[in-house]
């Protein structure tokens, strides 16, 4: 379908993880558009705009507001905890967001509006329900819960916890994050089909305190990004699981990007762990889409991507 008329875009991020985000719901036109085709060239952060991922906001049959997102190479994500801030954001400013949730993928999850975590840095925190078992999890025996335990095929020496945030994610705590390790895994997990049948988000983590643990990812699409909600939401679950971090406390999540706040709570029925941290709007403006042929225009800039990096500089000076 050709869009040649042009339709909103807006540039945003949640902890420096940058997305395209186009409000699907409110335009007809928009429905039909081959959106794989579209992140593939306007995530590419030589040819088109660069980002993460792509945000599609929809609406459901039964008028409930969600995300859709799409992978720089064009697969679909079910999840992301960074991207779906910056939907409650736009949910919550045009109206969207009377029920007070949002869906993504089958899950259907509360939103709230945070304090800012810096001077008008919009903040919105989601609540996500986090299971121990996936069929991505190939290399857990029986299907049983795995915590803090090796996967021989990737890396005997690291202690994998596995869970699963509606996405799946391994992460592991070392003393010290490697970078260049954490792409080996990354791009080793794409071989071992047996162990990892769906890929899986790679995350490895320090505990600095009770209170702050430091969190760097290898995201499934993606590669290695600045940051990832549902790596930092899955790594602060591990902590707590693991007694490193207190459960049903707020912790300190800090990432290549900026920082999060994590809160996890831990029942015999259920894990939820509530992910809380900025929406930026960098920029707005138009793209077209016609033919495969991808083009854009900023319109306007918001001032907002300044506050961010003033904030994220004042971390880095504690």
């Amino acid at each position: 379908m050709n869009v040649g008329q042009g339709f909103e875009i807006i540039k945003c991020h949640g902890s420096a993880n940058d997305f395209i985000m186009i409000d699907v719901s409110r335009d007809p036109r928009l429905q039909d558009v081959d959106w794989s085709a579209f992140a593939r060239v306007a995530c590419d952060r030589v040819s088109g705009i660069g980002s993460d991922g792509l945000l599609l906001v929809v609406r459901n049959e039964e008028g409930i507001y969600g995300m859709d997102m799409l992978n720089p190479d064009g697969t679909h994500a079910e999840m992301c905890g960074n991207g779906i801030r910056c939907v409650a954001r736009l949910a919550y400013e045009r109206g969207y967001l009377k029920s007070g949730v949002l869906f993504s993928a089958n899950r259907v999850m509360r939103i709230g509006r945070e304090k800012s975590l810096a001077e008008s840095i919009d903040s919105f925190s989601v609540d996500i329900p986090i299971t121990m078992t996936s069929p991505s999890f190939g290399f857990a025996i029986d299907g049983n819960a795995f915590i803090a335990t090796s996967i021989a095929a990737l890396d005997p020496m690291l202690e994998f916890t596995a869970l699963n945030l509606g996405n799946p994610h391994i992460v592991a705590e070392v003393d010290k994050i490697d970078m260049a390790l954490l792409e080996r895994l990354g791009e080793r997990v794409k071989s071992l089909k047996s162990e990892f049948p769906d890929g899986i988000n790679v995350s490895l983590y320090e505990c600095r305190s009770e209170h702050e643990i430091f969190v760097a990812t290898y995201e499934r699409g993606a590669g290695i990004t600045m940051s990832c909600g549902t790596a930092m939401t899955a790594s602060a679950t591990a902590a707590a699981l693991r007694g490193r971090t207190m459960a049903g406390e707020r912790i300190s999540v800090l990432n290549r990007g900026g920082m999060v706040f994590c809160t996890t709570h831990i029942s015999e029925d259920a894990i939820v762990t509530t992910l809380a941290g900025n929406a930026t709007f960098e920029w707005w403006g138009r793209a077209r889409f016609d033919s495969g042929v991808f083009s854009y225009v900023v319109e306007q800039e918001s001032g907002e991507g300044a506050l961010w990096r003033s904030f994220v500089d004042s971390l880095a000076a504690r």
